[in-house]
């Protein structure tokens, strides 16, 4: 009997749910950040907030360009860090926040222009008080930003011949197609695992390219998960919406 109650306990442990987590959303206003700031709070009220996380959200450029005005507190206690976020630089105290969340063996998951957060345009003079990073992609991500396929569009997403992965537990995988832009991300770092790849059709002539991968980053092995899927057509499929929500839930275990 003593067995039989161990086993159930064993099992209800496995069960559960994971615990509420503080996700910190670090995300930015722009003409070409495919309305994140409207995306991200939409998915921290629906979907993040019901499951009991707390949901900071960090807007940038305000009052001044590149500058989050609350990300250096919100990141001291934060569980996990949401990226959506395209070419900004922070001033120094507050990359250094980034860099400490990661070095912390602390998880990040990126979204669309997260691919190039903090990378500086070609020629670009950037103030000296603010920290571009453009290693970041390449180090951290563990891709590239080499550009973009516009021909071909929708893009077709599939999943890699072997790959299972939690993360695409309920998702309808053949329902998602990308509306804009495919990303050329390749190559991926070698520990890099691609779990969904897209496909342009008649008139691509991109590579297929991962557009969702997972990875671990630095010493403390901080878990990463990054998909260039995140425009507002991308954010209104419900399985989408459930692959970001299973990427939170992996990224957060330890």
């Amino acid at each position: 009997m003593k067995s039989f109650f161990l086993t159930l306990s064993l099992f209800a442990v496995l069960i559960s749910p994971a615990p509420a987590a503080n996700i910190v959303i670090m995300m930015v206003e722009d003409p070409n950040n495919y309305e994140a700031p409207r995306t991200m709070r939409e998915f921290a009220e629906k979907e993040l907030r019901p499951l009991g996380h707390r949901v900071t959200l960090i807007e940038g450029d305000k009052p001044q360009m590149h500058h989050f005005a609350g990300l250096t507190e919100a990141l001291k206690d934060a569980d996990l860090l949401v990226l959506f976020s395209r070419r900004r630089f922070p001033p120094q105290a507050q990359m250094a926040a980034i860099r400490a969340h990661l070095a912390a063996g602390k998880p990040l998951l990126g979204i669309r222009t997260a691919n190039h957060a903090f990378l500086p345009k070609p020629n670009e003079v950037i103030d000296a008080s603010l920290s571009p990073w453009p290693e970041f992609t390449h180090e951290v991500l563990g891709g590239e930003n080499t550009g973009y396929e516009t021909k071909g569009l929708p893009y077709i997403v599939s999943v890699p011949h072997g790959i299972k992965t939690p993360i695409l537990d309920g998702v309808n995988v053949a329902k998602i197609h990308g509306h804009q832009s495919l990303y050329k991300v390749l190559p991926l770092a070698a520990d890099a695992t691609p779990i969904l790849i897209g496909t342009g059709q008649a008139g691509s002539t991109t590579p297929p390219q991962p557009v969702a991968w997972t990875r671990t980053y630095g010493v403390g092995k901080a878990r990463i998960f990054y998909t260039s899927l995140g425009a507002p057509e991308d954010m209104r499929s419900a399985d989408v919406q459930r692959l970001l929500l299973n990427a939170v839930a992996w990224t957060l275990q330890k």
